[in-house]
């Protein structure tokens, strides 16, 4: 046998007819409280195998409570960014403390919107003049990455629908709406992010939130930032719809339209690429999305020579958002073939 600080080799032995065995470090059986009869779980994971011992659900390693403390004169967004940071990395329970004898009204007012429109799972479970306990109280186990993930992309999906029929009708009320909703596809941002980090932290919770393998948790992470993204190109297009002085032509309208529908059926395969594990079907997104830059320049000239000169510039800004939703559906497609790139490898 040979020994490392972190690392043994055991010889396997065949006992029996047909079985294989190889012995525990006596060290970690008895760290680990473990006894003959023990029961252990054995998970496969890329070319090895996990011992786990039945019933260990958390690490110890796991951060559970944080205490931030904060002054009357304190920056209410770097307040917002201790608070985030604090709950992507997987604390459980974070408390705000007031560095004087209050917390001021402004301070407890953002604590309880950011807690309400962007952190999911999160109560406010106390509350007193100097001390705020937000406790998260949803776990991994009740919302999968993949769930979560299919929350944001519908909604994006929406935003972008929404967007495109505010401008048609000039709907300034569902142009607002479609704003606001960027708030709903950051919650679920955040706790995707949450679910990855703590996954990446300790393997068994993996499986728990609906992935495979480590490799999973970056993909994954670098597709939460694409449909963000979308989503707020989707609020972009509402905000310039918001600006303009007069309803586009109808001509105008139909080459944007074509735009549109083209950018979110690109959308829609990748993500329906990404769930199905289809490796042909994210490769063709890849392919059709070289189309946009064409759909692009016929929109242009239609927009040069067709709207009002006050409103050329939101109308090109939308254009370039319609734009950037194909191209960074062409980027969630490319992550899915380099997560499914073993279905080419002949075998």
């Amino acid at each position: 046998m040979e020994e490392h600080v972190d690392e043994e080799t055991r010889r396997i032995q065949f006992t029996g007819k047909s079985t294989y065995i190889v012995s525990l470090p006596k060290e970690w059986v008895v760290s680990m409280g473990l006894k003959a009869g023990s029961l252990v779980t054995i998970t496969r994971q890329d070319g090895s195998l996990i011992l786990t011992p039945k019933g260990v659900a958390k690490p110890a390693t796991q951060p559970t409570e944080a205490t931030i403390t904060i002054s009357s004169g304190e920056d209410p967004e770097t307040i917002v960014r201790a608070i985030i940071s604090l709950y992507l990395v997987g604390y459980n329970s974070i408390i705000i403390k007031a560095r004087e004898d209050r917390i001021s009204i402004m301070q407890r007012n953002l604590i309880k919107e950011l807690t309400r429109k962007k952190l999911v799972g999160t109560e406010i479970v106390s509350e007193t003049s100097n001390e705020i306990r937000l406790q998260v109280l949803v776990s991994y186990p009740e919302l999968s990455v993949e769930n979560a993930l299919r929350r944001m992309c519908i909604i994006a999906t929406s935003m972008h629908n929404d967007a495109m029929q505010a401008l048609k009708n000039m709907d300034r009320e569902l142009a607002e709406e479609v704003i606001q909703l960027d708030d709903e596809v950051d919650r679920f941002s955040f706790y995707i992010i949450r679910q990855l980090k703590l996954a990446v932290q300790n393997v068994k919770i993996i499986r728990d939130i609906g992935l495979s393998s480590p490799r999973d948790c970056l993909g994954y992470r670098v597709i939460v930032k694409f449909v963000e993204r979308i989503a707020d190109h989707a609020a972009r297009i509402a905000k310039n719809v918001l600006s303009l002085e007069e309803k586009p032509s109808e001509s105008v309208l139909q080459t944007l339209y074509e735009m549109s529908t083209f950018a979110q059926n690109l959308f829609e395969d990748a993500i329906r690429a990404l769930f199905k594990k289809d490796y042909a079907l994210a490769d063709q997104v890849i392919s059709k999305t070289k189309a946009i830059v064409a759909l692009e320049e016929k929109a242009l000239k239609e927009i040069l020579s067709k709207t009002k000169q006050a409103d050329i510039s939101s109308i090109r800004m939308i254009t370039e958002s319609i734009r950037r939703i194909a191209e960074y559906a062409s980027d969630i497609a490319e992550i899915v073939l380099n997560l499914n790139v073993n279905q080419i490898i002949a075998t």
